[in-house]
């Protein structure tokens, strides 16, 4: 007689045996859907994960990459914790800056989704390539826009852009702005800064997570007026 627990149970392998072969060759949308599904899998889901960014060592992260190892950095299994020590102990972006800034802080922040701290990390970070004088008011003047470095700045979103699925980053908010045609009363509803005619509240209106509107993130002090933005969209780093 055929044990039949044994003729139906799932062949886990083969369902893993066509993750991979999926995660190598689907586009990049069903490839993040791919990361999460793998993810509640088990060891051998994280195995997988572990195997496919390891071989994606070398290449330029991007959203793929970073889904990945965001996923592995927020579990607290030792494997996954030995294996980014020993692969990508700074993380997947490779970050530069003509300052001599260390975005590690900011990199692990955005790994974590802990976009609230990353923000004003990000802020602090943009003081410093500006000048003592932005530091210690803590905020920027739009005339010390032009002299932040382009190498700092295309860190700075490519971080907030791969941690983010694509989602937030300074190159993401200049594409909303010029389709709008430049038109602030546009934009500000669109990236969730104002409702109506009430300006979004910091911090507790403002969304924290990938659940906001496109473009949400990083914050800039609209209230103070729309030039140190303005600046920022239109640096010579995106062209």
């Amino acid at each position: 007689m055929t044990d039949s627990t044994t003729s139906t149970a799932p062949d886990v392998s083969l369902d893993l045996t066509q993750y991979a072969s999926q995660l190598r060759s689907a586009s990049e949308k069903n490839q993040l859907q791919l990361l999460s599904e793998l993810a509640a899998k088990g060891e051998a889901g994280w195995q997988l994960l572990r195997e496919f960014l390891l071989e994606r060592r070398g290449l330029t992260a991007w959203l793929v990459e970073g889904k990945t190892y965001q996923l592995l950095y927020q579990n607290d299994a030792i494997a996954n914790r030995e294996f980014l020590a020993t692969y990508f102990p700074d993380g997947v972006v490779t970050v530069g800056s003509e300052r001599g800034l260390d975005y590690t802080p900011l990199q692990q922040l955005l790994a974590k989704c802990d976009f609230q701290a990353a923000d004003k990390l990000t802020m602090q970070h943009l003081c410093q390539l500006a000048g003592p004088n932005a530091v210690q008011r803590k905020w920027l003047y739009f005339t010390e826009v032009d002299k932040l470095p382009i190498a700092d700045l295309q860190t700075i979103d490519r971080l907030w852009m791969v941690y983010s699925e694509g989602k937030f980053g300074l190159t993401v908010q200049r594409e909303i702005w010029l389709g709008v045609g430049k038109n602030w009363d546009k934009m500000w509803p669109k990236i969730g800064w104002k409702q109506g005619n009430n300006w979004t509240r910091y911090p507790n209106q403002f969304t924290w997570d990938l659940t906001a509107p496109r473009g949400h993130l990083p914050l800039f002090n609209q209230l103070r007026g729309v030039r140190v933005f303005e600046k920022l969209l239109s640096h010579p780093a995106w062209n």
